[in-house]
């Protein structure tokens, strides 16, 4: 028990925790970037830094 008196206002919370945490999506756009200027472009519109493989960098943003 959530300890709520009406069961809609129950609802409003597996509502908000459903829209939370079950619309992340398992895909992802993905860039790979050497050049400071291009890996800074990167980070600014979002990208999240993976990793570094022979002097490349990767990087993921959700779909």
């Amino acid at each position: 028990m959530l300890g709520h008196k009406n069961v809609q206002n129950t609802m409003i919370y597996v509502t908000i925790g459903k829209a939370l945490y079950q619309q992340q999506s398992d895909e992802f756009h993905v860039r790979v970037a050497q050049a400071k200027g291009e890996i800074v472009k990167l980070l600014e519109a979002g990208f999240e830094y993976v990793f570094t493989h022979d002097g490349f960098a990767y990087f993921r943003k959700r779909k």
